[in-house]
């Protein structure tokens, strides 16, 4: 074939493809029940005209935020008042978590750890987001250690390695039909347990992942969680060349121990050697004082389960181990489910009594929400907030509110809507192709913004205990 040919041909497949991306209807032709879409100048044009989320700018908004650069007292107004990377409180009380600061200061004072549980879907698995909050409040108070685990999971963790050798049998109250439920509803403070029969080991090391925070690298500080055990169910650590005596319990009627051994020296590793029958609900690596965040996700969970789980089981273990702060991140997995204002509204009403299921189980606790990302949906081959999303955010925030809990909107945090498709296309990615899940750079980010504001609201407590009460709570309501 001649060149002119070849040239003629190719021009007119050109001119064929610039008809059909002038005509083609956006919404694609339908053929045998098939949609056919094809690049069409309406689908530009629209997305020319839709809101574009500039990722940089908004994290360094965020950045920016937390920089004084006014009296310090205008600025914490303000803060409270305006900044999209607040915390909102229940009634704008500025001392909501003043008990938690208390609790967390004394623990480094007085070799006591206080805990923060965070709980969540499948955004926080691998200790995503957990680990900057756990990273930035040790630093500030004290503390080391990955926290409370499950001695044996089918979800990875990104800062601890269990192995276990002996028979045991692991529950879970969520997940897909292949995961084994109890038939008890005994399932403890991370929504499942292990279940061990005569002798077992547990082997506790950190991953060595490069990701990890060093902190997380050791412990001085091991602790079980546990009860139903049988009689003379004993217990016993070996780290290196530390060989602790047996701790050997009665047959357990309160519902929940929680044995503890110290070491004189931070260790990398240990080993748990069990004898006899229990119900392990957690095993716990952390310092000898200050703060421990416990990360527990929960695969496709959308929160609304805790209310199962026997509550005084609850309430004895949340005493036990100290919980001071529990942080609820739920929302995103229910969006599939929220196509009205009646289906979201009837969320509301299950998440309101998660809330209020919580503070009876932990009455020493204050509890935040966090509330979903943005999401992006596949609608006619483009990828969009999903529908109803902003909806959901408002409504969970009216509700942990209205109930008297503090409120962080994750979803606005990083932009708001269409923001996620922005987040994924930055270079490096911050977002995967899920539209969904944060990566792990991203995932710091987001960690690093919270971590970040809960600190504001406690320099702002350390503040309010130099000057008269009187003269900042009338500033404040100026």
């Amino acid at each position: 074939m001649k060149a002119g040919k070849v040239l003629a041909f190719i021009l007119g497949v050109f001119i064929l493809m610039g008809i059909g991306w002038v005509f083609w209807p956006a919404e694609g032709i339908v053929v045998f029940g098939y949609t056919l879409r094809f690049p069409s100048m309406q689908r530009k044009l629209a997305e020319a005209g839709e809101k574009k989320v500039d990722v940089d700018a908004v994290i360094d908004a965020v950045e920016e935020s937390f920089e004084m650069q006014e009296d310090t007292l205008s600025f914490y107004r303000n803060y409270f008042r305006d900044n999209a990377n607040r915390i909102y409180l229940p009634e704008d009380d500025y001392a909501y978590f003043d008990s938690v600061f208390f609790d967390f200061e004394r623990g480094r004072r007085c070799g006591k750890v206080y805990r923060i549980a965070h709980y969540g879907d499948s955004q926080i698995e691998m200790d995503r987001l957990s680990a900057e909050l756990r990273e930035a409040l040790q630093e500030r108070f004290g503390g080391e250690g990955t926290g409370m685990f499950p001695i044996r999971t089918n979800v990875p963790s990104a800062s601890v390695v269990k192995s276990t050798v002996g028979k045991v049998v692991h529950y879970t109250m969520y997940g897909d039909s292949l995961t084994r439920r109890a038939p008890h509803n005994r399932y403890g403070v991370m929504a499942q347990l292990n279940q061990v029969y005569g002798s077992s080991i547990v082997h506790i090391r950190p991953t060595g992942s490069k990701t990890a925070f060093p902190r997380t690298r050791t412990f001085s500080r091991l602790s079980l969680l546990l009860g139903r055990n049988t009689d003379r169910f004993s217990a016993r650590v070996i780290s290196d060349t530390l060989k602790f005596e047996p701790k050997v319990l009665a047959k357990d009627t309160l519902g929940a121990v929680l044995l503890t051994w110290d070491f004189p020296y931070p260790v990398e590793k240990a080993s748990l050697y069990l004898s006899g029958n229990a119900e392990i609900y957690g095993a716990m690596t952390d310092g000898r004082g200050g703060v421990a965040v416990d990360n527990i996700p929960l695969r496709g969970c959308s929160g609304t389960i805790f209310t199962r789980i026997d509550e005084n089981l609850m309430q004895r273990s949340f005493a036990l181990d100290d919980t001071r702060l529990i942080i609820l991140q739920f929302g995103g997995n229910y969006m599939p489910a929220a196509t009205s204002t009646k289906v979201i509204e009837g969320y509301q009403a299950k998440i309101a009594n998660q809330i209020r299921y919580f503070r009876r189980v932990a009455p020493a606790a204050k509890i935040l929400f966090i509330g979903p990302s943005d999401m992006g949906k596949s609608v006619g081959g483009h990828i969009v907030t999903w529908p109803r999303l902003p909806e959901m955010v408002d409504s969970l925030k009216s509700t942990a509110l209205s109930n008297g809990v503090a409120y962080w909107d994750l979803y606005r945090v990083m932009g708001g809507e269409n923001s996620m498709k922005d987040w994924v296309k930055h270079n490096p990615p911050y977002a995967g192709p899920d539209y969904i899940h944060f990566t792990q750079k991203g995932a710091r980010i987001v960690g690093d913004a919270l971590a970040r504001s809960l600190l504001v609201y406690y320099d702002f407590y350390t503040l309010r205990k130099t000057l008269p009460g009187d003269s900042v709570e009338q500033f404040m309501k100026q």
